[in-house]
């Protein structure tokens, strides 16, 4: 596989094409996730259908999971075509799950906190491509917070602190923020892995998975900013 050179006109073009297609495809799927979030809320029978039984909502979040790893597990083996689907299903099915948002904050905090949102993600998006620091380091830092976070959650679900709910989402802000500067990085990285001449398919791929690290660094920092900035109907 014929890698392109360092510190070319070409590099410096393919990297910023490839990065478009990553925010083109990371954009896609969000826009998709809030129209089926908000379809789903403003219908009685799917809200019923959906949250009345407590089987298939934990089941439709074990489905979201299995996509989630079976993509970045398997991305490399499938096809172009395959791979974008799945993004596509991940993206609609976060959606049908994520409508509760619309039925415990009111529509005005959703969208403001979605605003504050998109601002701090293009804040940190712009410093994570303008930055000559490594972030590796930064990364793992924030992947062990994350598994940190996860542990906490769980553990909230049963003793059901607000005060540490509110904790969580504090620290969860602070990890998806440096998230976001790494996955952004990392893109100028995968760019310059992605094979010249006409593979189109595993570019393709590789675009399906930098929209996906970021799409979910979008999400989890929503959710944590509207536990903090959000107004409870």
């Amino acid at each position: 596989m014929q890698s392109i050179p360092l510190k070319s006109t070409q590099t410096r073009v393919l990297i910023n094409e490839f990065v478009r297609s990553v925010y083109n495809w990371m954009a896609l799927g969000l826009g998709l996730t809030g129209f089926i979030a908000f379809y789903v809320s403003n219908s009685p029978n799917l809200i019923k259908l959906i949250f009345g039984n407590q089987i298939l909502f934990f089941g439709l979040i074990i489905g979201e999971l299995g996509l989630v790893f079976y993509l970045s597990a398997r991305v490399q083996k499938i096809q172009a075509s395959t791979a974008t689907a799945l993004f596509i299903f991940y993206a609609a099915l976060n959606g049908v799950t994520l409508s509760f948002i619309f039925l415990i904050y009111t529509q005005a905090s959703i969208a403001s906190t979605f605003f504050v949102c998109s601002a701090t993600f293009v804040a940190c998006s712009i410093y994570g491509m303008v930055t000559k620091r490594d972030l590796t380091s930064l990364g793992g830092f924030m992947a062990m917070g994350l598994i940190g976070i996860i542990i906490a959650s769980v553990v909230n679900m049963f003793i059901r602190s607000s005060g540490m709910s509110m904790i969580i989402s504090y620290i969860g802000v602070f990890v998806f923020v440096g998230l976001t500067a790494y996955d952004t990085q990392k893109l100028k990285r995968m760019a310059l892995t992605q094979p010249a001449g006409l593979e189109t398919g595993v570019v393709r791929k590789g675009a399906i998975m930098g929209a996906l690290s970021l799409y979910l660094d979008f999400i989890n920092l929503f959710l944590m900013l509207l536990r903090i900035l959000g107004a409870r109907r």
